[in-house]
């Protein structure tokens, strides 16, 4: 299609269509003229810009109804006119402004907009975008003059109708978008005249007019319902803080002179819509946008959708930016908005904030702003005094917002935090809401179950493969959200960076002597307070003042731990278990401290600890075993602090977090054992063994001294204990002399204390056959004069097991089992010196027989074990005792026992009675095997054992027996061939010649029985063996004579 370039050939081809126009107002011309537009290039439209917009206008302002389609397609037209042209005369701009306007007016004008269709008020909106586009340089201020008030008055009580009271979300943007370009805030992407001071001024001037009504209106479009969409919201909070800076910006209002205050106007009526920016007017709406701000700020800031609370997170910048003396009311609302979105769980949303408080914390305009200042510490004031009613009746939303507000206060107060704090009711009250929130819930019994046992958790590795101690997961009575404990963690760590430290300190040191229900809350709060003050892992908007010195520290830290481990606080009652109560009622009542040197020793022990409950409950226990794990994370927290200064108070702080290394208490033993790799990061040791060992002598000093008072401190042995699972080999020597009072304390206190002393000794045994060198074999020179002196770690393991020998019989069962571990070991380290392990194992044979026949089925089991030990290690020592003592007893056991695991049902196996089958099936056939047991031994283990390779078994009862049978196959393989083919012969053996008797087995033509499976498998596994056997002779030996089945297995 031709372009016509010219004016004069564009006029050629316009002029009949605009004239037919004129004439007849219809959809049809109006699009006729569109499609004639088309072909006229933009610089000849410009030229020719009024003449075709007279018959458009003209559409518009003739009397009468319209139809809808006809006004749509006459403003559709202009706009696509106006979109590539300039309107350079003031008065085309005002009266196409009006025309726009009336479109969506109704014609009583007193209900706008009119009922129109919205697709008639989205067009009429763009149109009137479209315009104020379109206007040539200057020419867009002629709109904002004092004369034309009403218009803009009239057009933006459109907009805001639309955008109030409209269900499109389209036309709501549009309305707003359009109201952006109206104040002259538009952000879209083209080129913009910058306005210069005066006529900011004077658009300030004019606004001022419509600020009440913008603002009202947009409060209701932000706070209305959450279905017309985030970006409505976010459009209309973004407009809110433009007009508001437009009309209230403080370098504005600085520059309202008296003289402007009241400006000449000619017409009368037009003076009294103008509005004069004094300080009474500022003052008057100031306090009327401070309700509509925090009205906005409460929506907003709970808003579901992140960008909404981003856009609130703008309009404090900008409010806080341009309007802070102005809108100084409202800075209280402001700052909450900021500092409760600070923690949010948008990234986005965090860093804005982030950035936001930090310009403000750099422009102080908070710290040299005395009004600010003063309203920051009356919210501060407010909140301490509503904090406590707040934590009790919010959810977790709630306390996370109250507690983000709170933290955000404090770090923009910064140093003048001490102001608040200098108030002791203030203080009591943000200490006893602290108080409340930090409530631990006690009442999970797991606690209290889980329990540790035996030695096997060892740090022994470096450090570089721990993972430094950051403290048991709790669970708070007041809230689950993780998130709430991190907000509580700063704000107590601020309070420790800004405030009073000995204040503070002085404080809570009150709160957790007061009352057992503060203890644990009031412990946390101390351990955060002294991070924060030593700066670490804080995060502040203002640098103190003056920073602690890192000898008040270290003097703060010291009071500290001597709270932490004073007898009262540190032995807690923490099981039912009668030895643990009764020690730690034994050191309650007991005056002499467990820690040799440097210790403070309470004078007063309060009757309201939890230690002097003769019958504690659940909770109680639980409560005790949290207050000694968050007094050990603080013992890891002040390490952190002081670093290698930390070295200087491990004589005094190291053998009390090693008896809890080694209580029975799961959760205190893992956090001693954290706080241990806490203080080895801190004070630079490689490892946990490089800590004890170097500090071996303050220890074994301790132990040396509390093991000759054992009635007294009962703990010393676990301290050793503690030792010895955490360090190697090295320490052995170090501790000699200590493992030699153990004994002789057992010796002295082996009715009360033998338990205790037990698991020293089993810990012990267990690191002398894990870490001690392998000794050199013995030679059997029974006869010489002299036998060669045992090898330290040897000597050691004969002596612990003399001492435990005569407890084998003893009426506890805890310690009978806990001596069966014992022995075990000792036979394991003793296993190379036969010279002396022979006489212990006659010893101990007596007893271990009881243990074997006649005992609970745990020491059973137990027992069990150890015998498989002894057999593996003394051999044919033991071949006749056990055929005489044991074997009968265990037979008969396993064929009492068959019928009843024959019948039981799925929860059998979780019995003892079960377990013990299943251990002695397991085992019994290495013992055969071992001993070299002879014939008719063999036909009672195999009679047995025979019902066991029924199907009706327990599966896993089938499996260990038919283990027990393939011991049997290499240690007689044709008495068990025969024994097997006697249940179950499927194979005819015909005699190689007639002269020969036909061979008869017993389970020859027998039917299928509940054994033929197991039966068939264990002789095809011995026909396996045979032929491999076979197979493997002349390559193992030149002679033909066939080799032994166990050798032929090796």
């Amino acid at each position: 299609m031709a372009v016509f370039d010219t004016p004069q050939e564009a006029f050629g081809i316009l002029r009949p269509v605009c004239v037919q126009l004129t004439k007849v107002q219809t959809t049809e011309n109006v699009e006729r003229l569109q499609a004639q537009l088309q072909t006229v290039s933009d610089s000849a439209l410009q030229e020719l810009q009024e003449y075709v917009l007279f018959p458009l206008r003209f559409a518009l302002k003739t009397p009468g109804p319209k139809r809808e389609s006809l006004v749509q397609s006459v403003v559709q037209c202009i706009t696509s006119i106006l979109s590539t042209t300039c309107v350079k005369k003031q008065d085309l701009l005002q009266e196409l402004f009006s025309e726009l306007c009336l479109c969506l007016s109704s014609p009583s004008g007193l209900q706008p907009p009119a009922p129109l269709s919205e697709e008639l008020k989205l067009t009429v909106i763009q149109a009137l975008h479209v315009l104020m586009h379109s206007a040539y340089g200057d020419i867009i201020l002629t709109l904002y003059q004092p004369s034309t008030l009403p218009h803009l008055g009239f057009a933006v009580s459109l907009l805001l109708a639309l955008a109030e009271q409209e269900k499109a979300k389209q036309i709501k943007l549009a309305a707003l978008k359009c109201l952006q370009v109206l104040i002259l805030q538009c952000d879209c992407q083209e080129h913009h005249r910058p306005l210069d001071t005066v006529e900011t001024r004077q658009c300030g001037n004019l606004f001022a007019s419509f600020l009440p009504g913008i603002s009202i209106a947009l409060s209701r479009v932000i706070t209305g319902d959450i279905k017309q969409g985030h970006m409505v919201t976010v459009s209309a909070i973004r407009l809110f803080y433009q007009t508001v800076c437009l009309v209230m910006a403080d370098e504005q209002l600085a520059t309202i002179t008296q003289d402007e205050e009241k400006p000449s106007v000619e017409q009368s009526r037009l003076s009294e819509l103008v509005v004069h920016r004094g300080p009474d007017w500022v003052k008057s709406t100031a306090d009327k946008l401070s309700l509509l701000i925090h009205k906005i700020v409460e929506f907003a800031s709970l808003h579901p959708h992140w960008k909404v609370r981003m856009e609130l997170v703008e309009l404090v910048h900008l409010l806080m930016l341009k309007c802070s003396q102005s809108l100084v009311e409202s800075v209280g609302h402001l700052l909450k908005a900021v500092v409760g979105l600070v923690n949010d769980e948008s990234n986005e949303v965090q860093s804005k904030c982030h950035e936001i408080l930090r310009s403000i914390a750099e422009l102080r305009t908070v710290a040299e702003n005395r009004a600010l200042a003063d309203v920051l510490s009356e919210n501060l004031h407010s909140l301490a005094t509503a904090l406590p009613r707040l934590m009790n009746s919010q959810d977790d939303q709630g306390k996370f917002s109250t507690l983000s507000l709170l933290l955000g206060s404090l770090k923009l107060l910064g140093p003048k935090v001490s102001i608040v704090l200098n108030s002791a009711a203030h203080l009591q009250r943000l200490s006893k809401a602290l108080m409340q929130v930090l409530e631990l819930d006690v009442a999970d019994v797991k606690i209290v179950e889980e329990r540790r046992w035996g030695p096997e958790d060892s740090l022994g590795e470096p450090l570089g493969s721990l993972q430094h101690g950051k403290g048991q997961k709790k669970y708070f009575r007041f809230f689950t959200d993780e998130r709430i404990f991190l907000l509580i963690q700063q704000v107590c760590r601020v309070l420790g960076y800004y405030g009073n430290l000995y204040l503070l300190v002085d404080h809570f040191m009150g709160l957790y002597n007061e009352s057992v229900v503060y203890r644990k809350q009031a412990a946390m709060v101390l351990n955060e307070l002294i991070t924060g003050a030593a700066g670490l892992g804080v995060d502040v908007l203002h640098e103190r003042e003056t920073a602690v010195s890192t000898e008040d520290l270290k003097g703060t830290i010291t009071s500290i731990l001597e709270e932490y481990t004073d007898q009262a606080n540190w032995y807690l009652t923490t099981s039912i278990d009668t030895e643990e109560t009764s020690d730690e009622l034994t050191v309650k009542h007991s005056r002499v401290r467990a820690i040799p040197r440097g210790a403070h020793s309470s004078s007063l022990i309060s009757s309201s600890s939890p230690s002097s409950d003769p019958n504690p409950t659940i909770r109680s226990m639980n409560s005790n075993i949290w207050q000694i794990c968050i007094q050990l994370e603080g013992v890891g927290c002040f390490a952190y602090v002081l670093g290698k200064e930390f070295r200087l108070l491990l004589a005094s702080v190291l053998y009390p977090v090693l008896e809890k290394a080694g209580d029975s208490t799961l959760l205190i033993s893992q956090t001693a054992t954290g706080t241990m790799v806490d203080v080895c990061h801190a004070c630079g040791y490689d490892s946990v063994q490089h800590l004890i060992n170097a500090n071996s002598d303050y220890l074994v000093n301790g132990i040396s001294l509390n093991l000759r008072r054992v009635a007294h401190q009962p703990h010393a042995s676990r301290v050793l204990e503690a030792m010895l699972r955490h360090s190697d080999a090295s320490l052995l020597p170090l501790v000699e002399d200590v493992i030699r009072d153990v004994l002789s304390a057992l010796d002295q206190f082996y009715d009360d204390r033998a338990s205790s002393f037990l698991g020293v000794l089993s810990t012990l045994v267990a690191a002398l056959e894990v870490q001690a060198p392998p000794p050199e074999p013995e030679m059997d020179d029974s006869g010489a004069e002299g036998e060669t002196p045992l090898p330290a770690h040897a000597q050691i393991a004969k002596d612990v097991m003399e001492r435990c020998i005569h407890l084998l019989s003893d009426k506890s069962l805890r310690v009978r089992l806990k001596v069966l571990d014992v022995l075990e070991f000792c036979v394991i380290v003793l296993h190379l010196h036969e010279n002396h392990l022979l006489p212990m194992a006659h010893r101990a044979w007596p007893a271990l027989v009881t243990r074997l026949i006649n005992d609970d089925p745990l020491a059973v089991l137990r027992a069990f074990k150890v015998l498989c030990t002894l057999a593996e290690k003394c051999g044919d020592f033991l071949r006749r005792r056990f055929s005489k003592d044991v074997l009968p007893k265990l037979a008969g056991s396993l064929v009492t026992q068959a019928p009843v695991s024959a019948r039981a049902g799925p929860m059998y196996s979780h019995t003892l009675a079960f377990k013990l089958q299943l251990a002695v099936l397991q085992g019994l056939g290495s013992l055969c095997e071992k001993l070299d047991l002879g014939e008719s031994d063999l036909n009672k283990v195999a009679d047995a054992c025979l019902i066991y390779l029924s199907a009706k078994q327990p599966v896993k009862l089938q499996e260990a027996a038919r283990s027990v049978f393939l011991h049997l196959m290499c240690v007689d393989p044709d008495a068990t061939w025969l024994l097997l083919n006697q249940i179950c012969c499927l194979l005819p053996y015909e005699p190689p010649h007639p002269s020969l008797q036909p061979v008869k087995l017993g389970g020859m033509g027998r039917q299928r029985t509940e054994f033929t499976d197991n039966v068939l498998g264990l002789l095809g596994e011995l026909q396996q063996r045979e032929t491999a056997a076979f197979q493997a002779g002349p390559r193992e030996a030149p002679e033909p004579q066939p080799p032994s089945l166990t050798e032929a297995l090796g």
